[in-house]
Order: structure tokens, then C-alpha cells, then sequence
């Protein structure tokens, strides 16, 4: 399945994934059906590879979501799409979220004035993310946004361009539905609750 880890590559003819035929190796041999752990933990890992966390952030993540009232497959997916490298991803600023975790670590972004270089930071309703009045900065922003201006911007969030520095506004926490990934959160919830 397509994660797009490489952000746009994943659309060009490049992407390895539609190359493949058969499993890797040297012997063509066919594997077996997969088991019930294996589909959970398949699951799991589709989830972390795509926000780009370790297994230590996921299970804080999940113990948060526990607490939280509500479906807590719906508020772990929330809580991974609040991240500031997801959302400096979804807004555009970066090609892919390893991209956008680069800038945020670099200080190439700021929240409501101050710079946060912590890409696992929680956004909150009303924070304005913008990128640094640098050149550098803004090259680097200009060039993801030329390059990715065909990706939608989902619609808790607003981007705008005012006096030539990308800006956008979080105007509500993100929903389930606002994951572009097709992921059974039950699965998730019932392998982290072992």
C-alpha cells in the first residue's frame, strides 16, 4: 500500500511499489496466509510508518487517546494528525512529512510569533503557523508549494499567502475523516490494549 513517504514521487512512474510482482528475494515462493497478530500488528505499523513515530511516541500517544472521552481509535488518529510536522505537511510547506520535519528542526517555521522546533509539538484551534521572513525559508517553502499545488489542503486548516510568506491557521481540531489514510482504527485499538 502507498504511503506516500516520499511525498509527490509516489505519483510519478518512479514509485517501487507498482514495480513489484512478487515478494523479494531470489525464490519466487508464495507466503502463506497471514494470521490474526499479523493483520493487527500490519495495521499498527502502516500507522506509524506514515506520521513517521517510534513505537515509544505511539504507545504515549495511544495511552493519551485512552483518556480521552470518546472512541479512542478517533482520538489517536486525532492526536497524530494535531502533530506540527503532519500539519506543516498537510498545509503544503513540505513535500512529505520527513521534509517538513527538517524545516520545523531548523527553525524554518513559527507558531503565533514564536519559534517551535519540535516536530512532534500539538497544535491547538487558532494557532497560526507561518514561515520565517528568511530567504532561505521561504525558498524552500515556495518550492514545495509550486511543486505540491495540486494536493488539497483539508479543511480544518487555512493557508494563505499574505505580503509573500506562507501562512496557514488551524481552525479546528481534525477529525477522524480528515485522515487521508484508509486504516481500521479498531484493529489498532485492539492490539495496543493487550
Amino acid at each position: 500500500m502507498k504511503l506516500f513517504l516520499k511525498g509527490s514521487r509516489c505519483d510519478t512512474p518512479k514509485c517501487a511499489i507498482e514495480r513489484r510482482e512478487a515478494p523479494p528475494g531470489q525464490q519466487q515462493y508464495r507466503r502463506g496466509k497471514q494470521t490474526d497478530y499479523g493483520i493487527h500488528l500490519r495495521e499498527k505499523q502502516k500507522l506509524k510508518h506514515y506520521y513517521g513515530v517510534l513505537e515509544r511516541q505511539f504507545r504515549r500517544y495511544f495511552h493519551q487517546a485512552e483518556h480521552i472521552k470518546g472512541n479512542t481509535g478517533d482520538m489517536l488518529l486525532g492526536l497524530l494528525e494535531r502533530r506540527l510536522d503532519n500539519i506543516v505537511h498537510r498545509m503544503g510547506f513540505g513535500q512529505s512529512r520527513s521534509q517538513a520535519r527538517q524545516l520545523i528542526n531548523h527553525g524554518h517555521v513559527t507558531i503565533n510569533g514564536g519559534r517551535v522546533d519540535i516536530a512532534s509539538y500539538q497544535v491547538k484551534v487558532g494557532d497560526l503557523i507561518r514561515v520565517k521572513n528568511r530567504a532561505k525559508s521561504l525558498d524552500l517553502v515556495r518550492g514545495s508549494l509550486a511543486q505540491s499545488s495540486d494536493r488539497d489542503v483539508p479543511d480544518f486548516l487555512s493557508v494563505t499567502n499574505p505580503e509573500g510568506i506562507p501562512e496557514g491557521m488551524v481552525g479546528r481540531l481534525p477529525l477522524a475523516e480528515d485522515v487521508s489514510l484508509p486504516i481500521q482504527t479498531q484493529l489498532v485499538v485492539e492490539l495496543c490494549s493487550r
